[in-house]
């Protein structure tokens, strides 16, 4: 992850927008701040209520409005952070306001594609397709991106930077994206209740929450800093830890007679299958990951 302060993206009188300000979209926007890649005064967003624009610009120092016609023509780079179902309208939007044809568009979107990206807006923009994730927030997200039929080598660098704000980031084909969306994407949540799980279980046996989250925690951590820091696979490093006749080996034993490993690829499997129907104009039940 790059840490240090690093040349702005843009040049002066060019500005960087984001339409749709959510959790996602204000945190590329404060990674960007704090690493010196972007300053305020470039800065903008867009969000579809009043209040929402007022209370997102209070938070972040920037001018976000409803209206963005004003903003359009001046950007370089534009993040397209909505839901799937309202990529039209944005995106119609943006065209309404004067879209510049050299205007780089990064989209986070889930289940929608370069293809309808492209065709949605209608001219010959450079887009970078991106999943990230929410651990962006403390700056370890991990995020995939690919680009478009328009995109050069330089776009793809441009976006790397912005991603590499807010923690990891890997260029990949657009094939892998709604696999990438369901282990990567809402890969937080399955960690998240392994880890209730296991904090239950400490309780369960004994120990208070407060200690048995920080356990929890603080292993999930070191454990994935161990597999990320070597070149060792994790069955190796689990093998350190299961000694003969020992404890771990009952606990992992117990696991497989639940069927961990099936659960875990069925349940990818299934946020895989989702996420390929997430896209615009499609029958949708969820709007989200």
């Amino acid at each position: 992850m790059t840490t240090a302060h690093q040349p702005a993206l843009l040049e002066p009188g060019r500005t960087f927008g984001v339409i749709g300000t959510g959790v996602m979209g204000q945190t590329i926007l404060k990674g960007l701040f704090d690493a010196g890649a972007l300053r305020r005064e470039n800065a903008w967003g867009a969000a579809r209520s009043p209040a929402t624009c007022e209370s997102v610009a209070a938070s972040l120092g920037i001018p976000v409005e409803t209206d963005i016609g004003a903003r359009v023509p001046t950007a370089d780079i534009i993040v397209l952070c909505v839901k799937p179902a309202q990529a039209a309208r944005a995106l119609t939007a943006l065209r309404d306001a004067g879209l510049r044809p050299d205007t780089l568009l990064v989209s986070i979107l889930a289940g929608t594609s370069l293809a309808q990206l492209e065709s949605l807006v209608g001219s010959a923009n450079p887009w970078v397709r991106a999943m990230p994730n929410t651990p962006c927030i403390v700056r370890e997200g991990m995020t995939a991106i690919c680009p478009g039929a328009h995109a050069m080598p330089a776009h793809l660098a441009i976006v790397r930077r912005i991603f590499e704000c807010v923690g990891r980031c890997v260029q990949t084909e657009e094939t892998h994206f709604n696999a990438i969306t369901a282990l990567s994407g809402s890969g937080p949540a399955y960690y998240y209740l392994i880890m209730e799980a296991m904090a239950d279980a400490g309780v369960r046996v004994g120990l208070s929450r407060d200690l048995a989250l920080a356990l929890v925690t603080q292993t999930a951590l070191g454990s994935a800093r161990m597999v990320q820091s070597g070149d060792r696979h994790p069955a190796a490093l689990r093998d350190d830890v299961t000694t003969p006749a020992g404890c771990t080996i009952g606990g992992l034993l117990m696991m497989e007679d639940g069927k961990i490993r099936s659960v875990i690829a069925r349940a990818i499997e299934e946020a895989t299958r989702i996420a390929a129907g997430l896209g615009p104009g499609r029958n949708q039940k969820t709007e989200g990951q």
